[in-house]
């Protein structure tokens, strides 16, 4: 199709303000899908995505419209996530396109992944439709919402379209802006190919399959191709497009979004980000790809049985092409025995992964207890980075240790200002400003430690705001802290998986509730065990788990009492050697357990 009738966009919004919903009205009214095909959120085809209500992955579908000037258009969409974890599949997807659709729910009005999402947007100059959803519910506020984008973008309230995806209000009108407004591509067809890589999957029998948008060139089966980043050369065995489900084309020409099967086997040659040429004739210069990920929180995932680690690596592989956001490194326990370090983007980041693993590969796994990266300087001069607690150097060797620190910003209604400051104030957070965006609701800027914020700081936040709060943040850079590490020790061996790095004001009170939890979540045995906190050689906090008692007298009808005397000593003595050489296994709860200390006890 000629460039001046193709359309690029995608819809970005904050967490559930309707972008699935809106994307199965736009397949039903351009007839993209039957009326029998047609389901609840199409384009979250993962089981978890429908299960929890949350895009996880970006996912793209060409529609035939014909407009109200007659002409026949060709659009291609690209949902993206809202959560904030996922801003990375968001700012892949802005790469591949033209413009925007920016959702904003009626009832909540802009939230804070509206504005970071909108940001993104702006910097990648993508033109912006801004559209009030929900408008058929009791309520809603579409005037007043109309009025937050109006200042927020300086489109005029009345331009602002308000639509109902549920009900399929107003759906013809965005459709209608979304040619007027979008620009063309202006990809140069006779040019070398150059085509962006936004996704990617594998298949066993078509190798990796390339998600991509051919900005220059064109590209047909059968062509000899080259990824430019990683020079290897691949064979284009099938070209289509997304209806949404995967559909041969005989060509992919500029300006268009579809996917190449590539035949290649190796995960690792197809890169996110990368850009596909011509073999025999290749482009010049790579397409700019988007900021490299930068993972935030790290955790160690080792197999339940030590004969699963090849199969656990096997996952890990796959998931990452499907998941570009997902690093890891193999690393090796004491406790665990041979596993991997993994980098997420967040807490829910890591849960999605945790879940995955579990259900597509059937995988039994261990996760330990989440942290961060920290910079420490040695007093030898030399800095090192490290993102486990139990690589941290001896404190006489560390001259200074830094931590991640982030520029956060809360939207929460005014009723719940106190309670929200409150909640920071305990997290280290440092107040910056505080902005009212109308009469019912304020933004809140503060600096916060990324480590006070990984583990559960935002379901403490929308539980004392009763849900309604939001939460954006962006890396600030590193900042000196004075941290200890705590470290755990289970029958007088320390656990390396259950160390900690704290800040050192509240390493007694988490080193006692870490005690506390431990003695609760890991099970009796035969023999009386102690578990211990300690920062270096110096116990902060000790209990004692009780020994299952055996009852061996139980057979002892009477009788002379050396008889009894003979059957407890010889209980004792292989208690005392049981202890010795007993191998304690540590629950998946233990590990989970270090998430969270500051919850009351039950």
């Amino acid at each position: 199709m000629d460039q001046a009738y193709i359309r690029n966009f995608c819809i970005i919004a904050h967490i559930d303000h309707g972008k699935s919903t809106l994307a199965d009205r736009l397949l039903e009214y351009t007839g993209t899908l039957s009326a029998r095909e047609l389901q609840d959120q199409v384009l979250d085809s993962m089981e978890l995505e429908r299960e929890k209500g949350v895009t996880i992955k970006a996912s793209a579908v060409r529609m035939l419209y014909t407009a109200d000037d007659g002409q026949q258009y060709e659009l291609n969409l690209i949902d993206t996530p809202g959560h904030v974890d996922f801003t990375y599949e968001v700012s892949r997807s802005l790469a591949a396109c033209e413009g925007a659709l920016l959702i904003v729910d009626a009832t909540q009005g802009v939230e804070a992944q509206t504005l970071g999402n909108l940001y993104l947007a702006l910097e990648q100059d993508l033109a912006i439709i801004p559209a009030v959803n929900k408008i058929d519910l009791p309520s809603a506020r579409p005037d007043e919402v109309a009025q937050e984008l109006e200042h927020l973008l300086g489109t005029p309230a009345d331009e602002v379209l308000r639509v109902s995806a549920k009900e399929g209000i107003g759906i013809k009108d965005v459709l209608e802006r979304v040619v007027q407004e979008v620009p063309p591509p202006r990809g140069l067809r006779k040019q070398p190919l150059r085509a962006l890589i936004f996704d990617s999957h594998y298949d066993p029998y078509k190798g990796v399959i390339a998600y991509v948008r051919v900005v220059d060139g064109e590209v047909r089966p059968g062509q000899q191709l080259m990824l430019m980043a990683s020079r290897r050369r691949a064979e284009a065995l099938e070209v289509g497009i997304f209806r949404p489900g995967m559909q041969a084309v005989d060509i992919l020409e500029a300006g268009e979004v579809g996917y190449i099967a590539t035949g290649l086997k190796e995960l690792r040659d197809v890169h996110v980000g990368d850009t596909i040429t011509w073999f025999d004739q290749p482009a010049e210069i790579p397409l700019p790809g988007y900021r490299p990920v930068k993972p935030m929180v790290f955790a160690g995932l080792y197999p339940s049985e030590p004969n699963d680690y090849e199969l656990l690596r096997d996952a890990l592989a796959k998931l990452q092409l499907n998941d570009a956001s997902l690093t890891y490194e193999p690393e090796t326990s004491q406790a665990l025995g041979y596993g991997f370090r993994c980098g997420f983007l967040g807490l829910f980041h890591m849960e999605i992964i945790q879940e995955r693993l579990e259900r597509e590969y059937d995988l039994d796994i261990v996760f330990t207890s989440p942290s961060v990266e920290y910079e420490v300087l040695l007093k030898d001069g030399t800095t090192i980075t490290i993102d486990n607690p139990a690589k941290l150097p001896s404190e006489e060797r560390i001259a200074e240790i830094r931590e991640p620190w982030l520029k956060v910003s809360i939207f929460t209604p005014t009723e719940y200002i106190g309670p929200v400051m409150e909640l920071v104030a305990g997290r280290r957070g440092e107040f910056i400003d505080m902005e009212y965006l109308d009469e019912r609701r304020v933004v809140l800027r503060y600096h916060m430690p990324l480590a006070e914020i990984v583990v559960d700081f935002y379901d403490r936040l929308k539980s004392v705001s009763r849900g309604y709060a939001s939460l954006d943040y962006e890396f600030e850079g590193y900042r000196p802290a004075d941290l200890v590490k705590i470290d755990v020790l289970v029958n007088g061996q320390p656990v390396d998986a259950l160390s900690i790095i704290v800040h050192r004001d509240q390493a007694y009170y988490k080193g006692q509730r870490l005690v506390s939890k431990m003695k609760r979540v890991i099970p009796r045995q035969l023999f009386e065990m102690p578990i211990q906190a300690a920062i270096g050689k110096r116990v902060i906090s000790r209990a004692n788990i009780k020994a299952l008692r055996k009852d061996v007298l139980a057979k002892c009808y009477g009788g002379d009492v050396t008889r009894k005397r003979k059957l407890l000593e010889k209980q004792k003595a292989g208690k005392k050697r049981m202890k010795a050489l007993g191998n304690i296994e540590i629950p998946q709860e233990a590990f989970m357990s270090v998430l969270r200390l500051d919850e009351e006890d039950e």
